[in-house]
Formats: C-alpha cells, structure tokens, sequence
C-alpha cells in the first residue's frame, strides 16, 4: 500500500541501518518462516521443563553477572524501541487520529525509522525466550504465567507481522515502554542497588493498563470493522479500510484478557491481600528472598489468633504461603 500522503515524525537523526530497511523483504521471510515459531517454542518447552528435572540433583548458580548483562542488554534495547517507535504513535494520533492509528500500518510501510524498531521486537520475543534460563539453573519456582507469556507472545507477534496487523503500533509501543521501566528496575536489582520497592507495584500496574488497552483497541477496530462494511478488513484499500484480520482480533483479545486476568490475581496477591504477600521474587533469578523460618513464625503466629492451622482454601497455612511464593516469581511481562 502507499501511504505518500502521511507525513512522518521530525526525527533529529536516522540510522543507516533504519535508512536502509526494506519493510517487504521481512514480511517475505516472516510469512516463509512465522510457523517455525512453533518449533522453537515446542524446543523452549522440552529445555525448561528438563532442565528443571536434570537441575533437582544439582546445586543451583548463581549468575549474578550474567543477569545484570541480560537485563541492562534488554533495558537499553527497550529504552531504544521505545523513543524510535512512540514518535510516529504520537505523530499519528496528533495528525490523523485514533482512526489511522489502528487501521492504518504506515509505521512499517512508510516510516523506516518506526518500521525498523517493529521488526527488531518482533524478532527480540525469541531470544527473550532465555529470561527462564536464569530460573531453571538458579532452580527457582517457575509458574504458568511466565512461560505461558513467553511463547503468546512469540507466536502471535510472529502471525501479526505475516499480516502487518496495523494495531499493532500500539501494542509494540506500549511494550516498548514497559519493559524499558521494567528490565531498568531488574538491572539495578540484579547490579545490588535497591531501588524503592513502590517500583515494582508501579510496573505492575503499567502492565495492567497495557491489558485494558489493547483490549480497547481489538475492540475498536472489530465495532469499526463490522460498522462499516466497505472497510472489507485486510481486503480493501480504500478511505475506509481496516488492516486487521477478524481472526487476529480474536486472538489479540483472547491474549490480553488472559494476561489481564493473570496479572490482576498476581496484584491482588501482592498488593492488596497482605495475608499473601511475601518477599519478592524474580522470574529471571536475581532474588529469592524467602526468609523461610521468619514466614513460618508469623505465618504459625496467624493460625493461633484464627483458632486453627488452616491457611486460605483450607490448606495449612505454610503451604499457602509457599505457593504465593510461587505466584510472586512472575516477573510481569507483554510483550
């Protein structure tokens, strides 16, 4: 498609590398090989699940500088994705409203600069992949929400640039952002700086605001969709087009509610039910601080003033407590 029309953010410098990407080159190799996605998640699966059963007989690492490598890697990647891409989402909104920048993919098509730093997150969710190594080989607790985040939203990135899902402007951008405050934080924990705890309550909730917008923007552009019929969704090319599948939108949905519901149990947990919440935990390996014998005291100290042993659900109470141990070792993560 040619968007000439559109004009493109003031940008005060452009790479070479981002001067010379060629958006239809990686849309060709993206549709020839997307479905490899499912491969490497299928491998993902085997390594993490076995090396935490090849792990049990064996003493734990500790990879501290490993880990500040990864995360100040990932945090100044993020940072960079972010102020390359959120230029043309501001530019777009302020110059041609909530309309274009959902159902218009221009940021790929036309903007290098913005198309450059779409492909790079694209293809950043494989390697990302590796945040569970530091978790299997400091054999710390992995639980559903990290893995099950990991490989969405590999396979769903992967599907969505195939089809250049136009929403997905917002959805790289918003990513962008919180991973740059997240992986930052993580960075500066895993260096042994403290930074206010408040930080991690605040990322959270970033995350959850991410949730409901996405789910706002699917649920736009599928009103937009089947009010206007002319707009033929991937089909068509005129004034009133929507570049986004039905299928994707379902898809996009499905995904951000889950998160929304998994990330809201995770919050409830932590910040508000204080009867669960326990020392933070990190999905990357950092920090364990379990203070086990010091949670068993208050935790024995609690089911004496409640007149039992039974923790929540009726478990004993030191079991509830090592299974919200589990649920804190999510680091919250969009992708």
């Amino acid at each position: 498609m040619n968007y000439m029309e559109v004009t493109l953010p003031n940008y005060s410098y452009v790479f070479n590398f981002e001067q010379e990407f060629a958006h239809y080159e990686t849309r060709r190799w993206m549709r020839e090989n997307w479905t490899y996605g499912f491969y490497y998640v299928g491998v993902y699966m085997i390594l993490i699940f076995g090396g935490q059963h090849y792990m049990q007989s064996r003493p734990k690492y500790n990879l501290r500088g490993v880990l500040s490598l990864w995360n100040t890697l990932l945090a100044g990647f993020s940072i960079m994705g972010a102020c390359r891409t959120a230029p043309e989402l501001l530019h777009t909104l302020k110059n041609y409203g909530l309309y274009h920048s959902v159902c218009v993919p221009s940021f790929i098509e036309q903007d290098k600069v913005s198309g450059f730093w779409s492909w790079m997150f694209v293809l950043s969710k494989l390697p990302e992949l590796g945040d569970t190594i530091f978790i299997v080989l400091r054999k710390q607790p992995l639980i559903f929400l990290h893995w099950y985040h990991h490989i969405t939203v590999l396979l769903y990135s992967w599907f969505s640039y195939t089809e250049y899902t136009s929403s997905a402007r917002w959805f790289i951008v918003m990513n962008y952002c919180v991973h740059s405050v997240m992986y930052s934080y993580y960075a500066l924990k895993s260096m042994g700086y403290r930074p206010y705890k408040s930080i991690q309550m605040i990322i959270t909730t970033l995350q959850l605001i991410q949730m409901v917008v996405g789910c706002f923007i699917n649920l736009w552009a599928y009103n937009f969709i089947n009010s206007v019929p002319s707009s033929s969704s991937m089909e068509s090319s005129g004034p009133y087009f929507c570049h986004i599948s039905k299928l994707n939108i379902k898809l996009s949905v499905a995904m951000y509610f889950s998160y929304f519901v998994l990330f809201s149990r995770f919050f409830y947990k932590n910040y508000i039910n204080k009867d669960y919440n326990v020392k933070e935990h990190h999905s990357n390996g950092y920090e364990q601080q379990q203070q086990q014998q010091t949670n068993k005291i208050k935790t024995s100290n609690k089911s004496v003033t409640r007149g039992g042993g039974v923790g929540v659900g009726g478990t004993p109470a030191g079991n509830a407590i090592s299974s919200n141990a589990i649920e804190n070792n999510y680091k919250a993560k969009y992708h």
